[in-house]
């Protein structure tokens, strides 16, 4: 869909459900998968975030709904102002309050990692008695283990390029961490699968907003908390945290929490704190990128699969 077409279906979806308004293009972003942002000023409801994206209509109901249990607990997010749509081809439209303002925090030391874990053990303990159904797969970058028995989840345009661009260190990394969580059989919980810094804001140490709700997940707390804890620091540029920063996150989760987790569940976070940056690393590897995420990953592999009862 060309993005003069997607805005005429988008400016029509929100004329028949907001009712009379303007809608403005904003953004797309290319990531695992690519979504479209609009702002659209409502005359009777005022500023809407409105954004398209190709992804499961039910999957995306769930996710909104997860999100009103948030923003209905309190917690520091927009609130859904419709339900999920489908637009052609292929693709899916809501609508939120507009939550603008915050500052995203760019510094990834142990006072953020303390701040950063407390803030995700806040949103677990709203969902913790939400059923984990109809959240379906996890996006990419915490997808390891698909269905398909392949090591990394399908993508046809990153599947298609060469594949030994990609340094052979990354790959058997990703093997071993991949091998070791599905070696686990803890509980599914929801959670927020891209515990990024650029997707928080802050308004001073207090947390202001949380975006990016498409990115609920059903995995393991464990999976959830460690995956975060290596991902927490990333900005415009996705990187790995310090060992350090890593260990202080998932320690102060499990103090919010008032609850340590056993030796299995510390494994796990170990683990899965490595998958966001190996898929990073395999991306900056396949587009010839920066190898920010490449370059923390090798230092601090071997370290971190230690953790994880990798030996």
């Amino acid at each position: 869909m060309v993005m003069a077409a997607m805005h005429v279906q988008v400016e029509a979806w929100c004329l028949r459900v907001l009712g009379h308004g303007i809608l403005t293009s904003l953004r797309s972003d290319a990531g695992g998968q690519m979504s479209y942002l609009f702002r659209f000023d409502s005359d009777d409801r005022g500023p809407c975030a409105v954004k398209v994206r190709p992804e499961s209509a039910r999957r995306i109901s769930r996710c909104l709904q997860l999100q009103s249990t948030a923003v209905n607990s309190g917690f520091p997010c927009a609130r859904p102002m419709t339900g999920v749509d489908k637009l052609d081809p292929g693709m899916v439209v809501s609508a939120e309050s507009w939550r603008p303002g915050g500052e995203m925090n760019t510094d990834g030391d142990l006072a953020f990692a303390r701040r950063s874990a407390s803030l995700l053990a806040d949103l677990a303990a709203i969902l913790e008695k939400e059923s984990p159904a109809g959240l379906g797969a996890p996006p990419p970058w915490m997808h390891w283990n698909p269905p398909t028995g392949r090591l990394w989840p399908p993508n046809p345009v990153v599947d298609a390029m060469d594949q030994d661009r990609v340094p052979e260190h990354v790959t058997a990394i990703a093997r071993a961490v991949s091998e070791r969580l599905a070696n686990s059989s803890l509980p599914l919980v929801v959670g927020h699968g891209d515990w990024e810094s650029q997707n928080l804001r802050w308004d001073g140490v207090s947390p202001w907003a949380v975006h990016d709700w498409d990115s609920l997940v059903a995995l393991p707390a464990a999976a959830i908390v460690g995956a975060a804890s290596g991902a927490f620091a990333s900005t415009s540029v996705p990187t790995l945290a310090s060992l350090e920063a890593s260990d202080e996150f998932i320690h102060s989760y499990e103090q919010a929490r008032g609850q340590l987790f056993t030796a299995e569940e510390h494994e796990v976070a170990w683990a899965a704190s490595l998958w966001p940056a190996l898929h990073n690393a395999r991306g900056e590897s396949l587009f010839q990128s920066p190898p920010t995420a490449l370059q923390a990953l090798t230092e601090q592999a071997p370290q971190r699969l230690q953790r994880a009862g990798v030996r």
